[in-house]
């Protein structure tokens, strides 16, 4: 800057006139010889009037007056100059000053940085004697810690996640399987193991009878069923665990009773008739129970399958029934998740088809059935869900767990199955012995005609993680021991108590 403003000066004096320069100049005074004059001015600083001086032209003092006027002018200019180019000289030494200053700081903090980085050093040296581990130790310590912690933390997440989804589960599944037992039209379904016939006379249990007992001996071997003719008036029963021979033998006696003549020979044809017409039954129920579970294509041997299960009957409860109602709340769940409707309601229909032959082939009838729906071309996603309806494998679809839910439903239902009272009691008594058999139990209760347990341990002999494992033994042992419909909840009641009495 200092280096601009002389250019500027050098600038402005290559303007002036050489003899102009000169005369700016203040002459010497010398001692007491001056004129009195300096400059053009008089002594006493004020300006001569051109025209008083002696012998002087009114032209030549204009140019005078013009030329003082522009020496003046350029006189200021220095001094603006000069005044700036001190401004900047000093600006200049404040700028180099606060130079000085930083240098003199970054030194400082350079110095304070090796200070600091030494004193960490020795720091840490510290710390490994006291420790007794070097840092690449401590390192891998402290990352193991780290490590743990978030193990543990991640635990605990994994756990709280699989509660919420555990209890969302829960409250879905219950809404689901509300909904589907709110939609479906359900009816009871409770049958017998007899069958009782109206007889037009009491002359009639002769004939039946016949001559020595031969009519109703060859009734009895013809259909499989027991005749019972006993002292109630007018009335036949006809009792059999097999609902198509039961059937059979009451079509066969009621066409005998018809037409009057009972002998063997009778007895025979009347029963091929009736079994001609019971085939024709059959297909034809069956046929409804398909359309009842909007499912078609099914192979003629199952339909048939199908018809001898309108005759079995299981907690008395009619199988043919129990496989629509299934089938139709498989196919709602099935929409309300969803899976696919169609294989959920074809397989919830046919889970119970081995049942029709179960007792003619070796097997439990989830398998027997699921065979038979292989040989009738019936696709894998079918056949997987009918052999896991019972766990004998483990579903793997989300069709086999739908089955599994329909047909445990279904059953659960209140007015779906029923048992005698002797079986109801008899139940009752194998929980409770079943539960009483464990270590520690106190006390078992069965409550909600048997589908719930509750079992108090003594406190003293069970702690809290035993208590887990004697709900696990007592569910396997009921699972292994006894047959029951729906499912059976067993809870383990462990309660301390304190009493004292203040005096």
């Amino acid at each position: 800057m200092v280096g601009t403003l002389e250019l500027t000066l050098m600038e402005l004096r290559s303007f002036i006139p050489a003899w102009l320069r000169s005369e700016t100049a203040e002459p010497e005074v010398g001692d007491g010889g001056g004129s009195g004059v300096s400059n053009g001015r008089p002594a006493n600083g004020q300006h001569l009037d051109p025209s008083a001086m002696p012998g002087g032209e009114p032209g030549a003092m204009s140019a005078q007056a013009e030329l003082r006027a522009r020496r003046e002018e350029i006189i200021r200019m220095e001094e603006r100059a000069l005044r700036e180019l001190e401004s900047a000289q000093t600006k200049l030494r404040e700028a180099d000053r606060r130079n000085d200053l930083l240098e003199a700081r970054e030194e400082k903090v350079i110095e304070g940085e090796g200070v600091v980085a030494e004193a960490r050093e020795r720091q840490l040296e510290e710390l490994e004697r006291i420790a007794g581990l070097t840092q690449a130790q401590a390192r891998k310590l402290l990352l193991k810690e780290v490590e743990a912690d978030a193990s543990h933390q991640a635990g605990l997440t994994i756990k709280r996640v699989e509660d919420e989804a555990k209890l969302e589960s829960e409250r879905r599944a219950r809404g689901i399987l509300a909904v589907a037992m709110q939609r479906l039209a359900s009816q009871q379904s409770i049958e017998g193991n007899t069958h009782s016939i109206h007889l037009p006379s009491e002359d009639m249990k002769g004939r039946i009878i016949g001559k020595d007992g031969r009519n109703i001996r060859a009734l009895e071997n013809l259909t499989g069923v027991d005749i019972i003719i006993d002292e109630t008036p007018e009335t036949v029963v006809l009792s059999s665990f097999d609902g198509v021979r039961r059937e059979v033998a009451r079509l066969t006696l009621e066409k005998l009773i018809a037409d009057g003549r009972i002998h063997p020979a009778s007895c025979e044809a009347a029963f091929a008739e009736s079994e001609a017409e019971l085939d024709d039954f059959m297909i034809e129920v069956a046929e409804s129970a398909l359309l009842d579970a909007r499912v078609t294509g099914v192979h003629p041997e199952l339909v048939r399958l199908l018809g001898r299960l309108r005759f079995r009957t299981s907690y008395s409860q009619n199988v043919l029934a129990h496989l629509v109602e299934s089938s139709q709340l498989a196919a709602m769940m099935a929409a309300e998740l969803g899976a696919s409707v169609e294989i959920a309601r074809r397989a919830a229909l046919l889970h119970d088809i081995g049942k029709a032959v179960s007792h003619e082939v070796e097997g439990t009838h989830a398998l027997v059935g699921a065979r038979l729906a292989r040989r009738y071309d019936e696709i894998d996603a079918i056949t997987h869900a009918i052999e896991a309806h019972h766990n004998e494998i483990e579903p793997v679809t989300v069709e086999a767990v739908i089955v599994q839910a329909a047909d445990a439903l279904s059953g659960a239902r209140p007015g779906a199955r029923g048992d005698s009272l002797e079986q109801y009691v008899t139940r009752l008594g194998d929980l409770e012995e079943i539960a009483l058999r464990q270590t520690g139990v106190k006390k078992v209760y069965a409550m909600q005609a048997g589908r719930e347990i509750r079992v108090i341990v003594d406190p003293g002999q069970v702690d809290d993680r035993t208590v887990a494992v004697i709900s696990h033994e007592i569910a396997s042992a009921i699972e292994r021991e006894m047959e029951y419909p729906g499912q059976i909840k067993i809870t383990v009641i462990r309660e301390l108590r304190a009493t004292k009495i203040a005096h």
